[in-house]
């Protein structure tokens, strides 16, 4: 199976979320997956099948709607001789603009993992349920912080460190009683730990047998607890043999989850997680610098620095959602470029005050995507959801880089 770039992933990404937000009127939408094993001439005549059947709609409007939606289904197919790798999935339709006013999409999608079954869905929405896991991060890790104080489960998915349970113990503290007394007390604290690792195994068992893409399991904590944990065996013995490493935290809650994440650089230096981390950390020293050293940030800046070749590494936050558009005044004629939410954001013109037309709609990220192809710029997306991505995007909108030499 050929993996999606990561420009690929945002801009599947970036349609499915257009696709959600489309409604029509009546039944004038139709979702369409075929699976790489269908043969596309079956396909067509299952679609000419239902062109037929739809003659059958009393609404004339809706008969004329989905009758353009096939046809225009029919002519895109026409292009593929088999279906790409992991199928294909088509969006196609009339959504509604006003009370009685429609517009025709078009989406055509290849989705990153396989169409598992032909479907064929007419509705008012688009039936986007079959891709909605597809984008999910696949690698994950199991994590453990405890001792005998608390413990905390979470998850690492991908870039995502998911905390699942926060578990306080009951364990006595130690005393300072002499005697049998304080033997019969040492048994009783010692009884209450293991009960206490017991739980916390089981809700990790719970937690983590369930993930199939589980690669690994880290524990961490404070003092000789965690070895303690992972000696005893207490986690389930699936679990136990994907044991990476145990690390030294200060804390056992959500922030000690992260910790352990920090200390664990060299062991997962291969995830995604780990060279985002190292990126944006080198972003802010260049940043730090007297001359703000060898970085750039903001739409314009950047852009300019790409188009004279001078960005070594190009970071974009996938949580941008922007297009340029290209205007033009229809009484005047006057033309400017401005960028928007979407391709329905309106702007009036600066001479007459009319509103203006959109002529061109890029998106913003494709677009300086292809300036770093055109100068050999390495591009690096950074996900919204780590702590790094967050930062990127609220103090930089998410576009910086790393320059290859100093510019004015």
């Amino acid at each position: 199976m050929t993996e999606l770039t990561d420009l690929q992933r945002y801009e599947f990404k970036r349609s499915l979320e257009e696709v959600r937000k489309l409604s029509g009127r009546g039944t004038e939408l139709i979702s369409l997956y075929v699976p790489p094993t269908k043969q596309i001439s079956d396909v067509s005549n299952y679609l000419k099948s239902e062109y037929s059947q739809s003659s059958n709609i009393k609404s004339t409007s809706t008969k004329k709607n989905v009758q353009s939606a096939i046809s225009s289904i029919l002519a895109r197919l026409k292009n593929f001789k088999q279906p790409p790798e992991n199928g294909l999935v088509f969006f196609v339709g009339h959504k509604s603009i006003a009370a009685d006013q429609t517009d025709m999409v078009q989406y055509v999608l290849e989705p990153p993992d396989p169409v598992p079954t032909f479907i064929y869905k007419c509705d008012s929405n688009f039936f986007t349920e079959p891709l909605e896991g597809m984008l999910e991060e696949k690698e994950t890790f199991g994590l453990i912080v405890i001792d005998r104080g608390e413990a905390t489960i979470g998850l690492l998915q991908g870039k995502r460190i998911v905390p699942i349970k926060n578990i306080p113990s009951l364990v006595p503290s130690k005393h300072g009683r002499g005697g049998q007394s304080a033997r019969r007390f040492e048994r009783l604290i010692e009884i209450a730990a293991h009960e206490f690792y017991k739980k916390v195994a089981n809700i990790a068992n719970e937690s983590f047998l369930s993930q199939k893409e589980l690669k690994g399991v880290l524990i961490g904590g404070p003092g000789p607890t965690k070895e303690y944990f992972v000696k005893n065996e207490y986690l389930h013995y699936e679990l136990q043999k994907k044991i990476i490493e145990t690390f030294d935290t200060g804390y056992t809650d959500e922030y000690g989850l992260r910790e352990m994440i920090e200390k664990a650089r060299d062991t997962l230096k291969d995830l995604d997680l780990m060279r985002e981390k190292d990126l944006v950390q080198r972003l802010f020293e260049e940043i730090r610098k007297a001359d703000g050293g060898l970085s750039v940030y903001g739409e314009k800046m950047v852009k300019d620095a790409l188009l004279i070749g001078a960005v070594d590494t190009l970071m974009l936050s996938e949580n941008i959602r922007k297009v340029r558009l290209g205007l033009v005044c229809p009484t005047c004629g006057a033309r400017k470029e401005e960028l928007a939410k979407d391709s329905t954001e309106e702007f009036k013109c600066e001479k007459d005050g009319a509103l203006m037309r959109n002529e061109s709609v890029e998106d913003l990220v494709g677009e300086l995507h292809k300036l770093a192809d055109a100068h050999n710029t390495k591009v690096e997306f950074i996900s919204g959801e780590s702590e790094e991505g967050e930062l990127l995007m609220k103090a930089f909108g998410g576009i910086t880089g790393i320059l290859r030499f100093r510019i004015n």
